[in-house]
């Protein structure tokens, strides 16, 4: 997702994003560690800095809301 598209996002919703990027970056560790053929084992960096832009999103908006 894009910066302006997590700007949107509620609170509530921010959070379950990012439980559930959290979710699909551990399965996929949990595959490539166990030796299962991962379809592009790329896309793990990709979820880092995707859960990474979400926090510093909603790192921001808590900021903000004080």
């Amino acid at each position: 997702m894009k910066m302006n598209e997590l700007k949107e996002l509620g609170a509530d919703e921010l959070a379950a994003k990012i439980r559930e990027a959290r979710k699909e970056l551990a399965d996929l560790k949990l595959r490539h560690a166990s030796k299962v053929d991962v379809e592009k084992p790329v896309r793990m960096r990709g979820m880092r800095r995707e859960i990474a832009r979400m926090l510093t999103v909603q790192a921001a908006a808590k900021k903000e809301a004080k």
